[in-house]
Parts: structure tokens; sequence; C-alpha cells
């Protein structure tokens, strides 16, 4: 084999030209995907983006939320003591007004504090609400006094 120096461009790309083309193949092998890849990769970056831009808005929309959730808890929470409390001074024998005057943190803690309260007082016997209204229903002031008044003739009259 004997070197020949190679004079023009056309003797240049005829003995490389093979040499490039079997590295063409395998780039195009190896990287042919490259426009699918960069395609699904921008598809990605927009759904990243709505993404974003949902869950910046939902954050904006919940943010008074959490707010809200303890204030009501709160709430739940002193109801609860409240109803509590009533139970324990019904059960201890104290007065519906005494049980907004209980402290204490748990049922123990409240209990203990009406049993003190009701030793400090006496027991006494606490009258229930009623349970209906002992007034007559659907009578004002003017029916109530031709009532009366009615009676009152009546009986004069014997």
């Amino acid at each position: 084999m004997e070197f020949t120096a190679i004079a023009t461009q056309e003797q240049f790309d005829a003995a490389i030209g093979e040499r490039l083309k079997r590295e063409r193949e395998t780039l195009a092998k190896k990287y042919g995907d490259y426009d699918e890849l960069k395609t699904k990769i921008i598809g990605y970056e927009k759904q990243i983006g709505e993404m974003s831009k949902n869950a910046a808005d939902a954050s904006k929309r919940y943010a008074g939320y959490d707010k809200t959730l303890a204030e009501l808890q709160s709430k739940i929470k002193g109801y609860e003591s409240a109803s509590l409390k009533a139970r324990i001074a019904h059960e201890v024998g104290l007065s519906y007004e005494l049980a907004g005057r209980l402290s204490g943190d748990d049922e123990d803690s409240i209990r203990k504090d009406a049993e003190a309260i009701s030793q400090l007082i006496g027991r006494q016997k606490h009258k229930a609400p009623p349970l209906r209204s002992t007034e007559p229903e659907g009578l004002d002031d003017k029916k109530a006094t031709l009532r009366t008044l009615t009676t009152q003739l009546s009986c004069k009259g014997d």
C-alpha cells in the first residue's frame, strides 16, 4: 500500500465519504428521536406551566380557608365545652346559671370544679325548665281583659 497525497476536494470527499456516511447513520440511530423528544418536552413544559398557574390560583382561592377552619374549630370546641359544663352541672345539682362559671379543660377537671362549688353553696335542687309555656296561647291583652270582664259580669248576676 502506497501513500498517495490528496490534492483535490473531490479526492478527499471520495476518501472519507464512506466513513462520514457510517458516522451519520450511527448518530441518526443514536439521536434519531431528538425531534420527538423535543416535542414532548415542549408539551410537558406547557403542562407544568398550566399546573403551576392552577396551583397558584387555588392557593389564592383557598388562602382564607385555613383561618376560617381554625375559627370554626374554636367555636365547636367552645360549644362542646359549654355542653359538657351544662351536663356536669345538671348531674352535680348546680343550676344552669352556674354551669357557665365552671372551669377546666377536660371532663374530670370540670367535674371536680362542679363538685367543689356544689359543696360550697350546698346542694340545691334546681328546677328543670318548663317543657311548654304555661300561658294560654293566642291571648293578647285586649282578649284577656274582655275575658276577665265577662267572667266578672256573669258572676255578679247571680
